[in-house]
């Protein structure tokens, strides 16, 4: 089946014009029992406050070492290696466009943020590295950028949440590496699997790590003059195209191949963790690219009354392998409509990702409480409640 390039994928723009909000700073600190990782956490993040690096330590994250996840042998959903427990992920995207700028800048807000998050009942997080601060030419990545993906693994295997670590994010158009942007399709693609090798090499040895997510909602096909990048909303994109010269090659074709070498190298250094792709709620488009991939990972939406209709969509992206909704959100329904999709793709789907807020849920409550909550901050507080409130029932074993 031969596939050309989609238009901009409008129907996203909201949302992510939604996310894209700028971040604030802000005080709330859950205060929390110490226990003795506390001292192992402190020489991890040795700039960061005592009291601070306490604040993700929540009730049961220092009982146990975290566990590596793996495909169950019913191929429908995960377990834990080496207790054979089921792993339910059940989470969300988290600091979408700045994750290792955050870090940089503030480890003691991603530390607080862990911890809010563990609170809520969070089992997973995915993370978008910036492609832009990792290399720094072709084949050359930067060592301080990997130092603080390190940090990051320490701060989830303290807090226990693992990670769904999504590649090649470009995502704020002020930060694009001309010189990477200006590489052929071949040599384009060579750096994609060196990015990919580098982000394997540094976290193989990490029980933290959920997955690879090869690339957010990529487009197989584009043309000759158009960019390497679409869905723009303000000042980033969120989706790419993996060729601009398709020649004889249809969209099959392309993912297939293009899969292929992203997979082989991060096999060089890690053969134990998992690996996905993000991908838009088109199945027919990306079911060539699945065949090597170890879980699906559809970005899903409900419509105001039509939740029904996008569990039709979802059970299209069942093809022998879990899946994982790795985008949902109140965004085009209220929570009641998200709440029944969420309970009824049970059915089809065994692990689920919204999108966690910016501001604290705490400071989220208070604006509710004195009246000073937007429209914006309802939807995100509701999100939060609703994740809360179903939380027992989405990571209940079977």
């Amino acid at each position: 089946m031969r596939y050309s390039a989609c238009d901009d994928p409008s129907s996203f723009t909201l949302l992510r014009r939604f996310l894209s909000t700028s971040y604030q700073q802000f005080s709330y600190l859950n205060s929390m029992s110490a226990c003795a990782i506390t001292l192992r956490a402190s020489r991890c993040f040795p700039q960061t406050p005592l009291l601070l690096v306490m604040a993700f330590l929540v009730s049961g994250a220092c009982a146990t070492e975290m566990e590596t996840v793996r495909t169950a042998p019913d191929n429908k959903g995960f377990v834990l290696e080496p207790s054979g427990d089921r792993y339910i992920p059940w989470g969300h995207n988290y600091a979408s466009v700045d994750i290792l700028e955050r870090l940089a800048k503030d480890p003691a807000r991603v530390v607080r943020e862990f911890s809010e998050m563990k609170a809520a009942g969070t089992t997973v997080a995915r993370i978008h590295p910036e492609m832009p601060r990792i290399l720094v030419g072709p084949e050359k990545a930067d060592p301080e950028a990997l130092d603080l993906l390190r940090k990051l693994l320490k701060i989830a295997e303290t807090s226990g949440i693992h990670l769904k670590i999504t590649g090649l994010a470009c995502y704020k158009i002020e930060n694009r590496m001309e010189w990477y942007d200006s590489l052929s399709e071949e040599n384009r693609w060579k750096t994609q699997a060196f990015f990919w090798e580098t982000i394997a090499r540094t976290c193989a040895d990490s029980p933290a790590v959920f997955a690879y997510d090869l690339v957010n909602e990529p487009v197989a096909v584009g043309k000759a003059g158009e960019s390497w990048y679409m869905g723009r909303m303000e000042e980033v994109e969120f989706c790419q195209r993996l060729s601009l010269d398709p020649g004889t090659r249809d969209g099959d074709d392309i993912f297939r191949e293009w899969t292929r070498q992203m997979v082989a190298a991060i096999r060089k250094h890690d053969r134990t963790h998992l690996i996905t792709m993000g991908m838009l709620p088109f199945p027919t488009v990306y079911e060539s690219a699945a065949e090597q991939l170890d879980f699906v990972s559809p970005h899903l939406y409900p419509k105001t009354g039509k939740v029904d209709e996008e569990i039709e969509l979802l059970k299209r992206f069942v093809w022998g392998k879990p899946v994982v909704i790795g985008e949902t959100f109140p965004l085009k329904c209220g929570a009641d409509d998200e709440r029944e999709f969420l309970l009824k793709s049970r059915d089809s789907a065994q692990g689920w990702l919204g999108h966690w807020p910016d501001e604290s849920p705490a400071k989220l409550l208070e604006l509710k409480n004195t009246g000073q909550a937007t429209i914006k901050n309802a939807i995100w507080l509701s999100w939060v409640d609703l994740f809360r409130e179903i939380g027992p029932q989405m990571t209940a074993r079977k």
